[in-house]
């Protein structure tokens, strides 16, 4: 039997504990999505410690295409109109700023992966990543709580995914798979917490901060794009052979489909549901 992570059941507690203020805090919308993004993880980390080594590469990129083309669309949508809305310069500023600030904190997340730290250096960069949109939604959702579900939905749906590689990961290298609980609380930990701060009420400050989340949220969705090229995390998953260019050429059609059909989803949502 796998061993359990304290870290990981820290996180869990933590989010748990921190539910209880967003309760009584009638953050109603923060709250769903936090444990929206928690059930997502955990349960495809569930599934991806039982894969084996047969996993499926359509299943892989479809699963990615879906969450990143949906992600591209709802920051496209929802975030980017705001922050030029309420100032155009500094909107497009700040979105630059996010998607610069994504690039460099991946880049430099890579690090990580060379330090001798007592934390699996694969659960250790998705704890970051986690903390951080966490911290970006629950500012967005905290001070313009008029926003639908739909946004925060769309942005937390790759943590599936996520949770289902780098478990996957875990298991074969004979790690504990509950360690993932930490990243899969952190989206709801900093999402409440940063919910429950007050942005000064200024164009200038608001367009910024609109257009930081929406840079940065574009630039995930980007890295979770369903790249098929040899060495990248859908061979290695899926175990493809040395000779799989037929089959990664199959697969790049099947993301561009998932992609679309992502960003269409989307698109039919808001149009039939989240219109007045």
């Amino acid at each position: 039997m796998s061993r359990l992570s304290r870290i990981g059941l820290l996180g869990f507690l933590a989010l748990v504990v921190l539910s209880g203020f967003a309760v009584s805090a009638e953050l109603d919308k923060v709250l769903a999505i936090a444990w929206v993004a928690f059930a997502a993880m955990a349960g495809a980390a569930a599934l991806g410690s039982r894969s084996g080594e047969s996993t499926h590469a359509r299943k892989l990129v479809w699963a990615f295409g879906l969450a990143s083309g949906a992600m591209i669309t709802s920051a496209a949508v929802f975030l980017v109109p705001n922050a030029i809305g309420h100032h155009p310069q500094f909107g497009g500023f700040g979105i630059a700023f996010g998607i610069l600030t994504g690039f460099g904190a991946h880049t430099i997340g890579h690090r990580l992966m060379h330090l001798d730290v007592p934390f699996d250096h694969a659960a250790l960069e998705l704890t970051a990543h986690s903390l951080t949109a966490g911290a970006i939604i629950g500012l967005v959702y905290g001070n313009m709580p008029s926003l639908g579900l739909l946004l925060g939905l769309a942005i937390v749906s790759h943590k599936g995914p996520a949770g289902y590689v780098a478990a996957h990961r875990l298991q074969r290298a004979g790690k504990p798979v509950s360690v993932l609980l930490l990243p899969a609380a952190g989206v709801g930990i900093t999402a409440i917490l940063s919910a429950l701060l007050n942005v000064p009420s200024s164009d200038a400050v608001n367009g910024i901060v609109f257009g930081f989340a929406a840079g940065v949220f574009l630039h995930v969705a980007m890295d979770f794009l369903p790249r098929c090229e040899l060495g990248g995390e859908v061979y290695e998953v899926a175990q493809l052979s040395d000779d799989a260019h037929h089959l990664l050429d199959k697969l790049r059609t099947h993301a561009v489909a998932s992609t679309t059909l992502g960003g269409v989803v989307v698109f039919v949502f808001w149009l039939t549901i989240a219109q007045p």
